[in-house]
């Protein structure tokens, strides 16, 4: 079989050396040299990074599979299969490549690269592969029209690709752009130029800049208003509706005021990433301002924790206690010199090299964990990655913890994250729940984090899902 793989891989290449020479040699280059080191896919990521939604899905899972085609084409199947490149005098001098690599030929990594990559677009946007597709067949391409890859060399380089492309589901499920269900609210109350609405603003919030001016503009006579003094405009001004443009950090603080007031929530995303805008439904001031107009809006559950019997305190996406308030401190600490994204890469790693195990009480039952994560409704997937939320009705919490009672439970944890698998590791523990309760033992308390933001310290932590707690605003 491989003989007769490497005749017709010798019968194609001498067809392809037939071809006269034409202007399309020196872009067949010039592509070919653009995709070195996924340069080309890496840029064409950034440029659909830019754009919220699904195309910045496209662009950041595009990159997760070009990693995994990399290294399974390069730093494996190479090592495994070494293979000459096709001999120099197939080709014309002008067709061939200045530098050839000195790699092994088999199999194609340009060629991995760039089916990786548009697999994992066409996985978010099946329009955007359209368009990136005729790019990545011609680099493909190039490798043999250039004289440094067999055919076969580029079909097993295809084929790694698409398998690269198509198992980054493993770990991180398809986007959904549909809102999570939620219970529908026939009353909410049309409020015309925003009369009767106070927000809430975060100028600091996000990469967009203040908001203030805008939101001015499209409700004219709505009271703008900081967190601070929030509580005095409510006592004093009984407003019809709260208003919050930030992040999900600012959007939690007004949430649990319009909860304990019964008042329904305008959401303006205006943070960097918006969680709870994104899964409740509203992607921008245009969608608020419709559905306020209309007195369109849902009831969502909503879930809080007494710490130490004082509270509760209100969280609209995630709580967690163990590794991730400390790497949350340390970021913060961090940042200024060095950048958010940087500064949290630096603290993760620095709190998984020295964090310590809790010992707590989970519902009466003794526990030895390395990290608690609590959520507001069931998030999905089932890994300790969860990335969507379907559901914002179902009155229950999402409890997940990794044991550090087994043996080597962080490598097991690592290799289970690594795999995809930990939805069956016995490190891993992953509950619903209406109802949970925390007790950290040996007397030392511990800070809890909630929606990204570090809260209090203590011992003793009551968690419970508060079902329709919330109305607000959706078209």
């Amino acid at each position: 079989m491989l003989r007769r793989v490497n005749s017709l891989d010798e019968a194609l290449m001498k067809r392809c050396g037939m071809l006269p020479a034409t202007p399309v040699d020196q872009g067949m280059k010039s592509l070919s040299k653009a995709a070195n080191h996924s340069v080309l896919w890496l840029g064409v990521a950034a440029v659909l990074a830019l754009r919220k939604g699904r195309s910045r899905r496209a662009g950041l899972r595009g990159v997760a599979a070009i990693a995994g085609a990399s290294a399974s084409a390069s730093l494996v199947a190479k090592r495994l299969f070494p293979r000459r490149r096709p001999a120099a005098e197939l080709l014309d001098v002008p067709r061939r490549l200045t530098k050839r690599p000195k790699s092994s030929s088999f199999p194609s990594g340009h060629a991995a690269s760039a089916a990786a990559f548009t697999t994992a677009v066409a996985m978010e946007s099946p329009a955007l592969a359209a368009v990136v597709a005729p790019v990545a067949a011609a680099v493909a391409y190039s490798r043999v029209h250039t004289g440094v890859h067999w055919p076969s060399d580029v079909a097993a380089g295809a084929l790694i690709g698409v398998g690269a492309g198509l198992l980054t589901r493993r770990w991180w499920p398809l986007g959904r752009d549909e809102p999570a269900s939620a219970r529908e609210h026939a009353a909410l109350q049309a409020l015309e130029d925003g009369e009767g609405l106070v927000v809430v603003v975060n100028p600091n919030s996000g990469l967009g800049g203040d908001p203030t001016e805008e939101i001015t503009r499209e409700w004219p006579k709505a009271r703008i208003a900081s967190i601070e003094e929030l509580d005095t405009v409510v006592a004093e001004h009984a407003p019809k509706a709260l208003g919050v443009a930030g992040g999900d950090g600012s959007v939690a603080a007004v949430a649990a005021v319009a909860a304990a007031n019964r008042l329904p929530l305008v959401l303006v995303p205006a943070g960097t990433l918006n969680h709870f805008a994104r899964d409740v439904g509203v992607t921008g001031l245009d969608d608020a301002a419709q559905a306020v107009a209309a007195g369109d809006g849902v009831l969502v559950d909503l879930s809080a924790v007494t710490v130490d019997g004082v509270g509760p305190r209100w969280f609209v996406n995630t709580a967690s206690l163990g590794g991730y308030p400390d790497m949350v401190r340390l970021r913060e600490k961090l940042q200024d010199r060095w950048g958010k994204w940087p500064a949290a890469g630096i603290a993760m790693a620095e709190v998984l090299r020295s964090s310590r195990p809790l010992r707590v009480e989970l519902n009466g039952e003794p526990h030895l964990v390395w990290m608690l994560f609590v959520g507001n409704g069931p998030y999905r997937p089932k890994g300790f990655a969860p990335t969507m939320r379907p559901a914002l009705d179902r009155g229950l919490m999402d409890v997940r913890y990794i044991r550090a009672d087994t043996r080597f439970s962080r490598a097991r944890f690592f290799i289970g994250a690594l795999l995809g698998s930990l939805n069956r590791s016995r490190t891993y523990q992953h509950l619903e729940t209406r109802r949970l309760d925390v007790k950290v033992l040996g007397g030392r308390g511990v800070a809890i984090a909630t929606d990204g933001e570090v809260g209090p310290t203590g011992t003793t932590f009551e968690f419970r899902a508060r079902p329709a707690a919330l109305a607000i605003y959706r078209p």
